[in-house]
Formats: C-alpha cells, structure tokens, sequence
C-alpha cells in the first residue's frame, strides 16, 4: 500500500495536479484581503461582513499563504517534484551515456524514409553529415537485417530542460519559503514639507534611522529574523510633492530624502535622492518605496493661565480620492494646574474629527465637512472635543486614528463641543480653554523592505521559464542508416543507403530537416522518400519488437 501511495504522489500526473489545486489555493490570497499585508482591511471586511467574515476566518482565507492547508499542498508537491526529478535524473544519465539503439529490420515501416545509392565513402558521409549526433555504428553480425548501419540520436537536451524546469519550481518554492523566514519589512510615517501655500512649517523630527525596529511604526519579519540583522542607514525627509488632474486623480509623487550608511556622518553631507512610486532608493540590500501619503493637522490648546500644548498628528484617509482624513489628538493639561495625578486624568482633553484639505461645507446647516479636492487648498477641520481620561498614561496601547469608544461609553470621558475651524481661527470651551487650528503639514509613507534571497527566486524564476521553452523547442529524434555495398561495383566504391528517421516527440517541423539530411547523405541518388505523410510507428525504445 505505501509503495503504491509513493508511486501515485511521484507520478508526473499527481504533481500536475497538485500544480492546479496550489493555483486554485492562492485564489481566495488574491480576492480577500490579507493580514500580512494589511490587518485593518481585514478587520474592515469582518465589519462589513458580519456574517461570512467570522467563516473565511476560521478556514483562514485571510492568511492563505500562512494556512495549514496551503502549506500542505505546498509539501505534498515538493516531495511529489523531488521525487520525480531523482528517478528521472538517474534515468536520463544512463540513457545519454547509452548507444543510441540498433535499426528496426524493415526501416520502410519508418514514418520518414529515404533511399539511394552513394558512390564512395558513404560511410564517411553519413558520420560528416550527422556530425553533432549521438552516434553508434553496428556491424552486419549485429544489425537486424544484417548489413553494417550506423544509428544517430539527437535531442537529450530535451529530457535536461524539462528535469531542469521541474528543479527550478522546487528551487523556487525552496527559495520563496527561506525568504519568508529570512525577510523583514518594516513602514514608518514621517511628517514633512509641503509645496502648498497652506501648509505650516515641520518642527518636529524628519529623520528615521533603520537601526531598531522599535523606530517602525509597523514591523514584520520572517521567523528566523531576530531583530539584530538590520541595515544601518537614516535618511530625512525633505519634503512631499503631489500632482493632480483636474478630477483629482493624482498625477504622480513624489520625496525629496537626503540618506546615508554611515549613521554618525554629519546631515549636511548625506546623499541627495528622489524617490518616486516603484522607484525605491536600494541601500545596501534595503528598499525604500514610497508607499502612500497624507496630511497632518497642527492644533495648539491654550489654557486660562496662558500654558499651551501643540500637537501635529498624522490623520488617516477616509476617502482615498478628495483625501478626507479622520483622527485623534490627545492632550495631557500642565502638570501645575493639576498637581494630582488622578485629579489630571480627568481633565484631560481629547480632539477628534475629520480634517479636509479643500473645504467643502454641506448638509442642511452647512455644519457638514467634505473635501472637494485632495491637494490642500483650502483646509479645514471639524472635530469633537472630549474632556475627562483620555487614556494617557495608562501604559494601555491605544489606536492612534480612533478614541477609545469604552472610555466614552463609561462616561470617563465627555463631549462637550463640536467646533468647526479653518487655519487660524479658535473656540474656547466652557471651562476656558482656547483650540486654535494652525493648519496643517503633509506626511509621507515609508516602506522598508529587505528579501536576502530575492536574487536566488529570480534566479530560479529564469531557470523555470527557460527549460519550459527549451523542453517545446528541442525535438527528441533518431535516423538510422543502413549501408550495403552495391555488388559488381568494387568493394567501398558504391553503396545502397537507406535511411529512415522517427520523431520521439511531436512531429511537427522534424519532416524538412530529416529531407536536408537525406538529400546531404544521398546526394541527388534517391529513389523515392517518404515524410510526414508517411505511416505512424511506435517508440523503439527497445526496437526488437521491430522485426
């Protein structure tokens, strides 16, 4: 029973197969969302999917490439390659290293046949004309048809590319799956200058240093990843620059960055470079990729006794066309004002609401903030304020895009006002405190990535798509040729040559060539050919049933 499971999982037919189901696996990996590409459409889809979401997820179709099920077609089809390929390797030697096997008795019965006399040296015509060929001489004792023939073979390579084809998948598959445990990708935001007018200058820092994936503001990496293996470089963030067509379909983007290896040259000396979407900067095996962009609001908080606290927070696209963007900023009061520390938490504040960067006021009170156009024109912004814990100091992670809503439901944390401002213009609540909107930066999206086996997947990607086309260009062939010398005419003078030749493969485009080698062997003296038009013979891998 396991000798027949072994021969059925290393048939040529099972790992067909199992190519398909594997293509049909990674169907649902290209349909659904991701978690190892994005967790936050996935839980968006499980929202908006109540019902059908909670299934996919327990047959992990949100993490088709990491199932148990993936992995196991994948398995199964890597013993099933591997142990096809050794068999057929071995094979393939001892075929090559073989004489190229004895002419059938009756070379009529041939599907291509040619016949003629040769004066002279027929014998040296035939060797010169199939020069290149796998070849292999028998005497008259041990032809067939007991006459001295010479047998020629040609299209090994055929059988190579095709092992080869089969050792590039596995290569592949081998390579992809040491990637995945070896890689590590990492994306951070950084705030930076904007070309727009409205735009307020960047105080804070524009420098991101790949030296800690603690400086990440989401990092993933392979399972043989540990942390310590990353690049060293820094690169700051001059500015972002956005183009736009008249409907507000972006033109193009781009970031101006000043990079460098060397993490304690000074910034003055660091290299200029442009990056631009597909256009990453390569640092030492890294890739740095443009990945998306934004806009960060600027709000300063004024307090009865003249303290201030400014905050400029990155605020996440709701609409990805006009670049409507919501988000949260959370503000601790001066430490003098509240000298105790519960007493302070629950006077924090807390701003949360839409930021547009052209204006567009609607609804029946015109109270209701749309963005008309995606590049920042004319900004404003309409927020909630909250009063009371806002979560700060708690050692409690918590969603920089969104309040926590359990804090609010419990009533630890309060609406007191709605505001609606545009740059420069303030509200002051009831218990003093002044917001003032001071307008608003751009961010940019980084991506780092790094794959050491990347160059090994291409690699093996080639090797792949070469021997699959040299395994439907090569032709597997064979010619005989059977020589007898022509009585009356002196011995090596003259000879009958007949010539057959059979396609072990596909047929097609082999008729012609074997017509040039017998015209080249027979040298105008044919009696009569047959091509492709001719009788259909089997494969003589072992030619005595030919008789």
């Amino acid at each position: 029973m396991l000798k027949k499971f072994w021969h059925w999982l290393t048939s040529m037919r099972t790992a067909l197969v199992l190519l398909f189901i594997l293509a049909l696996a990674a169907v649902p990996g290209a349909l659904l969302p991701q978690r190892e590409v994005s967790e936050s459409l996935v839980n968006d889809y499980l929202r908006a999917n109540p019902t059908t979401g909670p299934i996919y997820d327990k047959l992990q179709l949100f993490d088709v490439f990491q199932s148990f099920w993936f992995i196991a077609i994948v398995t199964l089809l890597m013993i099933s390659l591997i142990g096809c390929i050794i068999p057929r390797s071995i094979d393939h030697w001892r075929a090559y290293n073989a004489p190229p096997t004895r002419a059938p008795k009756y070379l009529a019965r041939m599907p291509f046949h040619a016949e003629g006399v040769v004066k002279g040296d027929a014998p040296g015509v035939v060797k010169q004309t199939l020069k290149g060929w796998h070849l292999a001489e028998y005497s008259a004792e041990e032809d067939r048809a007991g006459a001295y023939s010479i047998s020629a073979e040609k299209g090994y390579t055929r059988e190579l590319m095709n092992l080869l084809f089969h050792i590039g998948i596995v290569a592949m598959i081998v390579t992809f799956a040491l990637g995945r445990m070896l890689f590590y990708e990492g994306q951070v935001i950084v705030v930076t200058d904007s070309e727009s007018d409205n735009a307020v200058p960047v105080e804070q820092s524009r420098v991101f240093c790949n030296t800690s994936p603690a400086n990440f503001d989401v990092f993933r990496a392979g399972s043989l990843f540990d942390g310590t293996g990353l690049t060293p470089f820094c690169f700051e963030a001059e500015n972002f620059r956005a183009e736009y067509l008249n409907t507000g379909q972006a033109n193009g983007f781009w970031s101006d960055v000043r990079w460098t290896e060397d993490v304690s040259e000074p910034a003055e000396s660091w290299e200029p470079f442009t990056l631009e979407v597909n256009k990453p900067l390569r640092i030492g095996g890294d890739r740095v990729y443009l990945q998306g962009h934004g806009f960060a609001p600027q709000v300063t908080l004024t307090w009865p006794n003249g303290e201030t606290r400014t905050q400029m927070v990155q605020f996440r696209p709701v609409d990805t066309q006009t670049f409507l963007s919501s988000g949260v900023m959370r503000f601790d009061p001066p430490a003098g004002m509240y000298p105790d520390l519960d007493e302070r938490r629950q006077h924090q504040i807390a701003v949360e609401g839409n930021f547009a960067p052209t204006a567009e006021w609607t609804g029946p009170n015109g109270d209701l903030l749309q963005s008309a156009f995606p590049q920042m024109d004319a900004p404003a912004m309409s927020v909630d304020v909250y009063v009371g814990d806002a979560g700060l100091d708690t050692g409690r992670p918590q969603n920089i895009f969104t309040l926590d809503q359990n804090l609010i439901a419990t009533g630890q944390l309060q609406k007191v006002q709605r505001v609606q401002l545009e740059p420069g213009e303030t509200a002051t609540l009831e218990d003093g405190v002044e917001v003032r909107f001071d307008g608003a930066a751009e961010y940019a999206n980084y991506q780092i990535s790094r794959d050491p086996v990347q160059g090994w997947v291409l690699g093996s990607t080639l090797l792949m798509i070469a021997a699959l086309a040299g395994s439907l260009a090569i032709k597997r062939r064979r010619i005989w040729v059977r020589l007898r010398p022509v009585e009356g005419s002196g011995a090596g003078v003259a000879y009958e040559v007949e010539i057959a030749g059979l396609a072990r493969t596909d047929r097609a485009g082999w008729g012609p060539e074997f017509e040039q080698i017998a015209a080249e062997i027979l040298g105008g003296g044919s009696r009569g050919s047959r091509g492709a038009g001719g009788s259909t013979a089997g494969d003589p891998e072992d030619d005595d049933h030919l008789i």
